[in-house]
């Protein structure tokens, strides 16, 4: 048998801990981990936190490699903010919902047919995606970007219908919405989540704005995952309802040992489909592995990277308010 196993083989006899620390000294690898991944693979990462959060880090770091445990559209974003580094990704079918909803090809033809709007991309999609827009957003940054565009200019949002939603309501502006959803997100029951209320009667609800309006609707906080993190810190209750991807509870707790965190349920009450199945698919055996191999990889074309970036700087500079409204508008 061999000792260093593999995916089909076996680790038997391996200190996954111990070895991970080892390679991550000898290739000089930063570990990332998202808030939803297993709370064994967020412990031991160098960062955990939301995907643009965790690029920006890769990016400052000194690191050769970067070990993404998130998905794959993550990876990508750290190896087109960061194209001199090793990107890793521990399983390359830790896809995602709203990528697959979105396929480039129609995407394109859907552009087409709507010249005189503009692309905002939530930043869950494909790199071909990405350079199909014009600006990227994320949960955290999409009502401040739009805020920014002329209340005449024309918006196309994808691929999260549930987000673009969102922001449409709040901010009063008419946008075209790519129905794409998050599975995860998709799967909270307003009828579970009425029930969870009443078992804990004046409890806050904390949602990410890629639930549907009737689980956004009985929220009392609504934002991303870092955002959510945060209220829940900050807020004066001990206990808070969850509606997110239920992984993020670990923070939480560690964060704040003594409130009680409770995870919105699905649409059965039991079912585990609340957990991402595509964050699921990273291990620490597959991690170990990635390490050892330096593989799986994420490789992109350098033009397909130049012009993914060109909509992911736009959203950077426009969160940070160096974007006036005159410089945006339909290319």
């Amino acid at each position: 048998m061999d000792a260093r196993g593999g995916i089909g083989g076996s680790l038997k006899g391996i200190d996954l801990l111990a070895e991970i620390n080892r390679l991550r000294k000898e290739r000089n690898a930063v570990i990332l981990a998202h808030y939803y991944q297993k709370p064994e693979i967020q412990d031991l990462a160098d960062f955990v936190g939301d995907s643009l959060e965790l690029s920006r880090k890769a990016a400052e770091t000194d690191a050769d490699v970067i070990a993404f445990c998130g998905v794959r559209f993550m990876a990508e974003v750290a190896k087109i903010l960061s194209p001199e580094k090793t990107v890793i990704l521990p399983d390359m079918d830790a896809g995602c919902s709203l990528e697959d909803s979105c396929p480039p090809a129609q995407f394109k033809a859907f552009r087409e047919a709507h010249p005189d709007h503009i692309a905002l991309s939530y930043i869950n999609c494909s790199a071909q995606v990405k350079a199909l827009s014009d600006i990227i957003v994320t949960s955290s940054s999409a009502e401040q970007i739009i805020s920014q565009l002329p209340a005449d200019q024309k918006i196309i949002f994808g691929p999260d219908k549930h987000l673009g939603g969102y922001i449409s309501r709040k901010l009063g502006r008419d946008m075209l919405l790519w129905p794409g959803v998050c599975i995860v997100h998709e799967s909270f029951s307003e009828t579970e989540l009425l029930k969870l209320k009443a078992q804990y009667p004046g409890a806050p609800v904390a949602a990410h704005p890629e639930c549907p309006p009737a689980i956004i609707d009985h929220a009392d906080y609504v934002g991303s995952t870092s955002g959510i993190l945060n209220f829940a810190k900050a807020m004066p209750g001990d206990t808070l309802i969850v509606a997110t991807e239920p992984h993020i509870i670990h923070q939480m707790e560690k964060a704040v040992p003594e409130k009680t965190f409770v995870g919105a349920p699905g649409a059965d009450g039991n079912c585990n489909c609340n957990v991402c199945p595509y964050m699921a698919l990273n291990t620490l055996e597959k991690l170990y592995i990635s390490l050892r191999d330096l593989g799986p990889r994420i490789e992109m074309d350098e033009a397909l990277r130049v012009a993914a970036k060109k909509p992911l700087d736009r959203m950077l500079e426009m969160a940070s308010g160096t974007v006036g409204k005159g410089d945006v508008g339909a290319r």
